[in-house]
């Protein structure tokens, strides 16, 4: 396969969130979903230990488990093996976009929207991380009901639940980001 002479720049938004935490990121449209998934968990600082799912319209991609083939409900469309589809075959011009949902418990809903096809610059490593605001919730907090509620926990050190949460999460700071971080942790997932 020739190499792709466009980039994409996607953006990254987690649903639900306000302030919004999000991303912009530039990969290539031949990316295949499982590897986009990589791209997501890196520079939204999740830690990847939950399943995950892409949604485009009713179907769905996921990371195949052949145990599981059997267990499709009769009626019900398979799953899709994510590693056999790539960015350009959901995302194909401006601002289609996709779901992506990760942690089924937490249900952390993300929007990835095709933002711009730009010509392929050879001196831009791929995937890069161009922009973002604000630091990802932690894992296993709740869904954007529990981390909205932790982050008023934290801010209020009368509020019951403020202790605890302390001792769990430590210092949490709801505005950390930086592009820096998002594509160290790329370069490092990517190497």
């Amino acid at each position: 396969m020739p190499a792709p002479t466009t980039t994409y720049q996607l953006g990254i938004a987690l649903q639900e969130t306000r302030p919004p935490v999000w991303r912009r990121v530039l990969v290539s449209p031949a990316l295949t979903l499982a590897r986009l998934h990589d791209v997501i968990q890196a520079v939204m600082g999740w830690d990847d230990c939950h399943l995950h799912m892409f949604i485009d319209g009713e179907r769905r991609f996921t990371r195949r488990d052949p145990s599981l083939d059997d267990w499709t409900p009769p009626g019900m469309p398979r799953d899709l093996d994510e590693s056999r589809y790539r960015v350009r075959h959901l995302l194909e011009k401006e601002s289609d976009w996709i779901e992506y949902e990760y942690d089924f418990g937490d249900s952390w809903r993300h929007r990835i929207t095709l933002q711009k096809v730009l010509p392929r610059d050879r001196d831009i490593r791929l995937p890069a991380c161009t922009g973002g605001e604000r630091q990802c919730p932690p894992e296993d907090c709740g869904g954007v009901w529990g981390f909205q509620n932790m982050l008023e926990a934290l801010g209020d050190p009368n509020h019951e639940d403020h202790e605890e949460l302390t001792d769990w999460i430590g210092e949490f700071d709801p505005e950390a980001f930086t592009v820096q971080a998002a594509n160290a942790r790329l370069r490092y997932m990517f190497r």
